[in-house]
């Protein structure tokens, strides 16, 4: 999923639009030095580098590893993101 993808999924949601700002790692990391500390805030702009580049692709055995591992079936994001949203 992209942010794109994602921020469709939240317009759709809430009812509302929601814009993706962006791939701004560079900026996304001094946002974080705000409220962290230096070291930990570039080693998430490197690691969100790192989605953007390469993406989240699971191994094969993942699914059936996170299932057991929380004891309930796995969920879509549009599902979480019902969910949430009617939470809050």
């Amino acid at each position: 999923m992209t942010g794109a993808d994602v921020a469709a999924i939240w317009t759709e949601v809430l009812g509302r639009p929601i814009i993706y700002a962006g791939d701004d790692t560079a900026g996304f990391e001094q946002n974080l030095r705000r409220f962290m500390p230096s070291w930990m805030a570039f080693d998430m702009r490197l690691m969100s580098e790192r989605f953007l580049s390469d993406g989240m692709l699971p191994e094969a055995d993942d699914g059936a590893r996170l299932t057991a591992l929380l004891r309930r079936p796995l969920r879509s994001y549009r599902d979480f993101a019902a969910e949430i949203s009617t939470s809050a």
